[in-house]
């Protein structure tokens, strides 16, 4: 059995709490959870593990090197664990000559990953310790409004917007805008630090595609930066109904939620396909400390929020339960409760939203 890093310090009796610290950053992958330490655990730099002949010294100097090939330069600076802000050899930062690649080396060595956030560069891959593969998770393109050929939102869509009680000041914080042509679509745009990463497309009659050639990311992520408590949720325009009930710590999956809670055992991250965006934006979750799960009510937005506990660690996540609507029936999600029973019932429910273990022990009685 091999000991991570940090267990094997403490087997050898190694004196690190001197060693300085680093926020709370995922500590292992092997089981898909995304786990974290706590906040003040120290930073191991390579040279201080050269004379343990270990698992985690082999693969991080592999990683080590493969980034050097296709040109990242790697030196002791780049701590495993943190996010190390870099010269991006491909487009050298632009004409202001900017760190705007991140690179991201696993604490255990398994993989490293990286993307330029510079808008007209996007270079982005990964590689694995263990194998050849250097994979390009990205081409690099343009990612503009006009490239995505988007508009503002006519008075149709405002009006739509509007009998679901979502104002145009929601809209535009949100950058919300529509599809050049002559169908009336919907566009949410998904930006990383200010940076255009994506766009994901909605009709009218509730048809939903993403833009081609781009990597899954929580909608709203700059709006939970720094964020120690945060909502999740199943669509945009819930994401959009929580910000006019005064929440704006929310983001939203960007895909639809599973028909049933997987009964297998969480795969690695790289095979974790249906939830890459998790991985996408671990930078994120990592730092939070309490996250409110916020799915739909019915069968398949309760086995997302299952599948999200289970990879976020259910000891900081919290479950909404949906008011009624009437006698019989609940409310099934965020903009069902704004809509209906205005934004105090949809601030009521967040702030009574339950332990998770409470909530699946009261729901299965």
């Amino acid at each position: 059995m091999a000991f991570t890093i940090i267990q094997q310090l403490k087997l050898s009796n190694y004196n690190y709490a001197s060693i300085f610290t680093l926020p709370r950053r995922s500590n292992r992958v092997g089981n898909g959870r995304l786990l974290s330490f706590p906040r003040n655990v120290p930073v191991i730099h390579m040279e201080l593990l050269e004379e343990g002949n270990t698992t985690e010294i082999i693969k991080l100097k592999e990683i080590k090197h493969k980034l050097q090939l296709v040109g990242i330069n790697c030196d002791d600076s780049c701590i495993p664990g943190r996010y190390n802000r870099l010269y991006c050899p491909k487009c050298n930062g632009g004409q202001s000559v900017e760190r705007s690649l991140s690179l991201h080396i696993i604490q255990n060595g398994d993989f490293a990953m990286w993307r330029c956030f510079r808008a007209d560069c996007g270079w982005a891959g990964r590689a694995f310790a263990g194998s050849d593969n250097i994979r390009r998770v990205m081409l690099s393109r343009q990612m503009t409004k006009n490239g995505f050929r988007l508009e503002p939102l006519g008075d149709k869509l405002i009006a739509y917007f509007a009998e679901r009680m979502i104002s145009e000041a929601t809209l535009r914080r949100n950058s919300v805008m529509q599809l050049s042509g002559d169908q009336v679509v919907i566009a949410f745009p998904y930006k990383k630090d200010g940076v255009l990463v994506g766009c994901k497309y909605r009709t009218l009659e509730k048809k939903y595609w993403q833009e081609r050639g781009t990597e899954k990311w929580l909608y709203g992520l700059d709006d939970i930066n720094e964020a120690a408590e945060i909502i999740i949720v199943e669509g945009e325009i819930d994401k959009l109904a929580m910000e006019e009930a005064g929440f704006r710590n929310c983001i939203s999956v960007p895909c639809g939620a599973p028909s049933k809670v997987s009964a297998r055992e969480l795969p690695p991250w790289d095979k974790d396909t249906g939830y890459q965006y998790l991985w996408n934006c671990k930078e994120y979750l990592d730092k939070v400390s309490r996250v409110i799960l916020a799915t739909d009510g019915d069968q398949p937005g309760q086995a997302l929020a299952e599948e999200l506990a289970r990879r976020l660690g259910k000891d900081r996540c919290r479950c909404v339960r949906w008011p009624k609507k009437d006698e019989f029936f609940f409310l099934n999600d965020a903009n069902e409760v704004l809509k209906t029973l205005g934004t105090v019932a949809l601030k009521e429910a967040i702030e009574n939203a339950e332990l998770y273990q409470l909530n699946v022990s009261s729901q299965a009685a």
